[in-house]
């Protein structure tokens, strides 16, 4: 009931702000020039904000202790995790997702993963600036596809790595769509999930995640390609941190060549309909990631990198003598 009483409340604050302008509350609160990205010292060290539970969620899954016996595991060991709010209780804003991901690549973040998303970016050349640098100094972005059951091959889903001005696209970022467990009586792809077989990368599970909250010991379930994405990224930072000598553009071809590729006979239908569809046709991959087969990958590409270093070393050591 509580539940429905705020998506009412919701709807009548859409009914009223059809007429209403909004209110500039940037400028009261946060008092920076949002028209120059280079006024980039405001803010606040408070990561909590009004509502904690999506980022606490989203971090648990990449990060969240393992083995403890507490709770639930994270995906990855081994990682640190860099805590930068860019996004409010509501729209997010071109220059904060800009600001945030050069502030974490300068700080030393190996792959930040975006679980936002929106359908406008009126200055998407300052994000663009920020995604190069990331590919420039070797990070990863992982980017959650979004929940409108929508194809984004045709509607817009910003942030995204076409460049605004110019003809080619960026290599380091990754696409997740979310999966479904078939067993649970509906498809493969989660019906909120978008897709694409041009936009979308890979699919990972996103239906009924178990993760941390932000209360001491408390865990719960929640659902959306905000929770695939961290999967996708856990597995990135278990890759980089065990196979540090990949790059960025290496882990992402990884994990797109590593994917599983369900059973063809289990009945799949496009997000938000009853049409059936192969699930191959929803992404670029058309499967979903598997950890297992990108480590071993991994692997067999490290030991291809050995064998051709020693090559090298012999064919120096030769013409020495």
């Amino acid at each position: 009931i509580s539940e429905l009483t705020d998506y009412i409340s919701g709807k009548q604050d859409a009914l009223n702000e059809k007429n209403t302008p909004p209110i500039n509350y940037r400028s009261k609160i946060v008092q920076d020039n949002y028209n120059n990205i280079h006024d980039k010292y405001y803010g606040n060290p408070d990561v909590m904000g009004p509502d904690p539970m999506h980022g606490t969620h989203v971090t648990g899954i990449i990060a969240a202790q393992r083995n403890n016996g507490i709770g639930m595991d994270g995906v990855a060991d081994n990682v640190k995790v860099m805590m930068v709010r860019v996004v409010p209780d509501g729209d997010e804003y071109d220059k904060d997702i800009a600001l945030g991901i050069f502030y974490a690549v300068d700080n030393g973040a190996k792959v930040i993963n975006m679980s936002f998303g929106k359908s406008y970016s009126p200055q998407k050349y300052w994000v663009d600036s920020a995604i190069k640098y990331a590919e420039q100094k070797d990070v990863l972005i992982v980017h959650a596809a979004g929940n409108e059951s929508a194809d984004i091959d045709t509607k817009e889903n910003y942030p995204n790595p076409h460049f605004l001005f110019q003809n080619n696209t960026a290599n380091n970022f990754i696409t997740v769509g979310a999966s479904n467990d078939p067993s649970m009586g509906q498809g493969i792809a989660a019906d909120f999930s978008n897709y694409g077989n041009k936009e979308v990368d890979v699919f990972a599970p996103g239906v009924k995640i178990y993760s941390t909250l932000p209360q001491k010991n408390e865990y719960g379930n929640l659902r959306g390609t905000s929770m695939a994405a961290p999967i996708v990224t856990g597995l990135t930072a278990m890759l980089r941190s065990y196979f540090p000598n990949l790059t960025a553009v290496e882990v992402k071809q990884i994990i797109v060549n590593s994917v599983m590729h369900p059973d063809s006979t289990l009945a799949d239908y496009k997000p938000g309909t009853q049409q059936a569809i192969a699930f191959a046709a929803l992404s670029k991959s058309g499967g979903i990631i598997n950890a297992d087969n990108a480590v071993k990958q991994a692997e067999n590409l490290e030991k291809k990198w050995a064998a051709e270093k020693s090559k090298i070393n012999n064919k120096t050591a030769t013409q020495l003598k």
